[in-house]
């Protein structure tokens, strides 16, 4: 093993065993690099790589500490990552969003407030029947966000929050090359609205698949 990865493994260890808890600041680097046995440079390169992925937060002229580790924090790295998708991997991203979004949107059916559905029907009024390409995409990642934050599932929000950036260019595709794609998107972002009015998860589940299947069946028949 690396040393700069043994004394990230060290770290994590304290964080995760508990000797070091979220909020926490670390001790001095001499201290700790004489208590991990660890050379003070690859603690200190330690430290840089775990401030990257947002685990130790570097404060100048006060000290290194442990982030909150909330997950919408930690997974702040995912969507970094992500954004170095190959277009070929599109269809990948979509699947696994088909998989997590529609279960999100059935959660939500339990949880939302009739604010946010409010909310969410003004949205999609303000937008109007004939919104351009890029209007109807930004709304459907509003609307979307604004569905999954309803599930009440902090993580999984997160982590539909980093999955949307490599989808994000196939639905601009598909709006500006597919004839009904416009007309399609705002009739399944009604139907899922209503099925989520009438407190109906299956129906809120069944929509959404819907919604992500068309994108992801239109963008496999286009490769």
């Amino acid at each position: 093993m690396a040393v700069t990865d043994e004394a990230i493994e060290k770290i994590k260890g304290m964080i995760v065993s508990g000797a070091l808890r979220p909020g926490d600041r670390l001790p001095k680097e001499s201290e700790l690099a004489a208590e991990l046995g660890l050379s003070r440079n690859s603690l200190r390169e330690a430290v840089r790589a775990l401030s990257l992925i947002r685990i130790l937060d570097v404060r100048q002229g006060d000290g290194t500490y442990v982030t909150s580790l909330d997950p919408q924090l930690l997974l702040e790295a995912l969507s970094f990552v992500v954004d170095f998708h190959r277009d070929d991997t599109v269809l990948e991203f979509l699947a696994v969003r088909r998989i997590l979004e529609p279960a999100a949107t059935a959660m939500a059916a339990a949880r939302i407030s009739e604010q946010q559905l409010n909310a969410l029907t003004n949205q999609l009024d303000k937008l109007g029947e004939a919104p351009s390409v890029e209007e109807l995409v930004a709304c459907d990642l509003e609307f979307h966000r604004g569905i999954v934050q309803s599930s009440g599932n902090s993580v999984l929000c997160s982590l539909l929050d980093g999955l949307s950036g490599p989808t994000t260019r196939a639905r601009i595709w598909r709006g500006l090359t597919q004839e009904d794609a416009v007309s399609r998107t705002l009739h399944e972002h009604r139907a899922i609205l209503a099925a989520l009015r009438d407190r109906d998860a299956e129906a809120a589940r069944s929509w959404a698949t819907v919604h992500i299947a068309s994108v992801e069946q239109w963008l496999r028949s286009s490769l």
